[in-house]
């Protein structure tokens, strides 16, 4: 799995993912709730499988979402 964007804004994330499942790419959201027990430093973080990294950058890119990884 890679990392494509981390942010601590969960909404985002949420609608992140909905792009991602609509256009049939899995993905996961670490560390959702570990930034809530130690709020210095840990920032979730949306993940795809290796295999999807370019496409779900490029999906995102073209839906005008900044992406990280």
């Amino acid at each position: 799995m890679r990392e494509l964007v981390w942010t601590g804004d969960l909404v985002r994330l949420s609608f992140l993912q909905a792009l991602l499942s609509e256009a049939g790419i899995e993905s996961l959201v670490l560390d959702a709730n570990t930034g809530a027990l130690f709020p210095m430093g840990i920032t979730p973080r949306l993940m795809v499988a290796d295999d999807d990294l370019a496409r779900a950058r490029r999906l995102l890119l073209e839906a005008g979402e900044p992406i990280d990884g």
